[in-house]
């Protein structure tokens, strides 16, 4: 038996040692000795431990993905506090040492890839077309606010969007899927007072993105208590649903209906804004496959239609592709380096170079009408198309102040201003939408005009207090109301009226 002094073996290394009591130990020994090392190591384990269900391997599969959104949506929703009531906000009257300066230039400068990095100005404004609301300032994060009334806004517009997104909410399957339902929200109504107006069963994905851009164009996203953000729940439950909807291959929602590029570029959109507004990870890759489902989709060398790379383009899918493109952009998500370029062209293809005029899907042509309804709605009450033209040119980082064909365009539209009259088939909210985004960038005299009829038409035809259940909606009497129904109409006429302070002038507001 060796003697062991200071710890240490007299005639070699401890290592060395160890391996010569164990080569010459017999097996019996080792075992023992293994054997009594386990079981004082479980002596030391509490037995509550011991209970638990064993671990089994994680999957990838969609059932697991649901489990682990709904423990996380668990866990958010114990730290929300109790849900408090809140009234319309009335905006205060902002004087006029606040307003920005509407005769200012500045300096612009495209990326490489012709797109606009220009800076903005506004202390919580989206620094990208298409996004909503900034992340601070403001109650709401509408830290655009101080723009309100040099854009044009004002206290009616603001009271219309409360109205309007409290009605989304109320209509909201919140309490299970979290989808807007195009043909049944009214279930949420009272037997005795149930909206009309529903939509298509196959748009619930593409309405639940349009509600979703909603809620962010006025700064809630899905974070915060209910004191200090009323929609979080809302917000949350909608882009889990469109995370649920989405696909092996990326696409959100059916490929049943032949238009549903619709129901994914908008789904997309909300994504890649959610993503961007609130840099919560559990965005990021719904977002990026949506992006990614885009770039194969599109044609080679051109742009988008119903199916992917069909071999078919249209004006109005593209708007929406190159829309959430450039969202996904500055939320520095992965984006097809040629898909601009190749909307470039078809826009530049479908423009009439001597009236500016953009067709659908024949240069200088009229917008699409929904089938057997182009009588009812006249073709040429609608220059939806032309504004979606504008709207893209602009994205790719051509300057209004500049460019001919904006101008012309923009003076089409000046032509055919919002104006709600049931009778003549000039209600086109599709067309006000993509309108308003683009006349606001052109600014000056032009979008001064555009937006007098543009709140007159839509704030003066909102279902007001004391509507019941209709209060804070629109009726869905346009050309397009019957595909998308009344959560359509809502939803596109809350985000125009959100134009104010959802972001800046690309390139400044001086025209």
């Amino acid at each position: 038996m060796r003697r062991i002094t200071d710890h240490r073996f007299e005639d070699g290394g401890f290592n060395e040692s160890i391996q010569g009591i164990v080569k010459n130990a017999p097996w019996w020994m080792i075992s023992l000795v293994i054997h009594a090392v386990a079981f004082a190591i479980l002596t030391q384990i509490p037995f509550e431990v011991l209970k638990k269900e064993p671990l089994v391997a994680l999957q990838s599969d969609k059932s697991d993905k649901d489990e682990d959104l709904e423990e996380e949506e668990e866990l958010e929703e114990e730290e929300i506090e109790e849900d408090v009531t809140e009234e319309p906000i009335e905006t205060e009257e902002i004087s006029d040492h606040n307003e920005v300066d509407t005769d200012s230039d500045f300096e612009e400068t495209a990326g490489d890839d012709g797109m606009s990095d220009a800076p903005f100005t506004g202390p919580s404004d989206n620094p990208a077309i298409g996004l909503g609301g900034g992340a601070g300032g403001g109650k709401r994060g509408r830290g655009g606010r101080r723009n309100l009334r040099a854009g044009g806004g004002s206290k009616k517009t603001e009271n219309a969007v409360d109205l309007g997104l409290k009605w989304l909410a109320d209509h909201q399957d919140v309490g299970s899927d979290g989808k807007w339902d195009a043909d049944d929200f009214m279930k949420h109504d009272p037997p005795e007072d149930k909206c009309d107006g529903s939509g298509g069963q196959l748009y619930d994905v593409g309405l639940t993105g349009l509600s979703l851009l909603a809620f962010l164009g006025a700064g809630y996203t899905d974070r915060g208590s209910k004191k200090e953000n009323k929609y979080a729940k809302n917000v949350r439950k909608g882009l889990r649903y469109l995370m649920q909807s989405q696909a092996e291959d990326g696409v959100f929602g059916t490929r049943a209906t032949h238009s549903f590029m619709y129901n994914h570029s908008i789904a997309t959109l909300a994504m890649c804004e959610a993503f961007w507004m609130t840099g919560n990870p559990r965005y990021k890759k719904p977002a990026q496959e949506g992006l990614n489902f885009l770039a194969m989709s599109r044609n080679p060398y051109m742009a988008w239609r119903y199916e992917p790379r069909g071999g078919e383009n249209d004006t109005s899918v593209t708007g929406w592709c190159v829309m959430a493109l450039k969202s996904g952009k500055f939320a520095n998500l992965e984006v097809d380096p040629d898909a601009f370029d190749g909307a470039r062209q078809w826009v530049d293809k479908m423009t009439d170079p001597n009236f500016g005029q953009v067709g659908y899907n024949f240069p200088g042509g009229s917008p699409a009408r929904p089938e057997g309804k182009q009588d009812r709605f006249p073709a040429e009450k609608s220059q939806s198309m032309t504004a979606a033209g504008i709207l893209t040119r602009i994205f790719l980082g051509e300057d209004p102040r500049n460019s001919e064909m904006i101008k012309k365009g923009a003076k089409l539209c000046l032509g055919l201003v919002p104006t709600w009259n049931p009778d003549d088939g000039s209600i086109d909210m599709y067309y006000w939408y993509y309108a308003t985004l683009a006349i606001y960038q052109v600014g000056g005299a032009t979008w001064k005009t555009w937006n007098e009829a543009m709140k007159k038409a839509i704030v003066d035809n909102q279902h007001q207090r004391g509507s019941g259940s209709r209060t804070g909606s629109w009726d869905p009497i346009g050309c397009w109301g019957d595909d998308g129904g009344r959560v359509y109409a809502t939803a596109t006429m809350v985000m125009c009226l959100e134009i104010y302070y959802r972001y800046d002038k690309v390139f400044g507001s001086g025209r």
